[in-house]
């Protein structure tokens, strides 16, 4: 991580830098500087000021950010969801990917589910052609669980599809005693 970066709970007035960071580490041509992007799966919107403000405002949620000279870098939702966490809105911003800001992140998140919640379990999704997404999340302690969903087609909230074959995979990561 950067070592100016520091990492805070997301506030309203945060909003805005966080819906242009999330956009910029998974869609469009400028998502393509970092290994995260999403531009040849989707199209479309990722998230909107009305998703992060519904995030901020869930009970048990909330999204943290790494800040380094004012800016978000980085972010993440996290939230109590089927008596786990549940851990989603994943980015860093592309210049800075590869330098520990999401393994920070990531790690503050999970210390938020176990110590704060007193949950045993983080879950997320994962579009399951992702493949070195999901390596990166194994790497972490993730396992594949197999159940999958089905990826929301027609729902604009999602994203516009450029394949027929998406779909959600089920990660999960058992959380040790802090």
């Amino acid at each position: 991580m950067a070592a100016s970066a520091s990492i805070r709970r997301a506030t309203l007035d945060d909003v805005d830098a966080l819906v242009a960071l999330v956009e910029s580490a998974y869609r469009g041509e400028a998502s393509r500087a970092g290994w995260t992007t999403e531009a040849d799966l989707l199209g479309g919107r990722r998230t909107d000021a009305t998703d992060v403000r519904a995030c901020l405002a869930r009970p048990q949620s909330q999204i943290l950010v790494a800040e380094d000279g004012g800016r978000l870098v980085a972010c993440a939702h996290v939230c109590v969801e089927d008596a786990g966490g549940y851990f989603g809105l994943f980015a860093v911003t592309p210049g800075q990917q590869g330098g520990g800001l999401g393994s920070a992140i990531l790690a503050a998140a999970e210390r938020v589910v176990r110590d704060e919640w007193g949950l045993a379990v983080m879950r997320m999704t994962v579009i399951d052609v992702r493949d070195e997404l999901i390596a990166y999340y194994q790497r972490r302690g993730y396992v594949r669980t197999g159940v999958h969903r089905p990826f929301p087609y027609g729902d604009e909230r999602f994203g516009e599809p450029k394949r027929a074959d998406l779909r959600f995979e089920v990660l999960e990561k058992r959380l040790a005693a802090g």
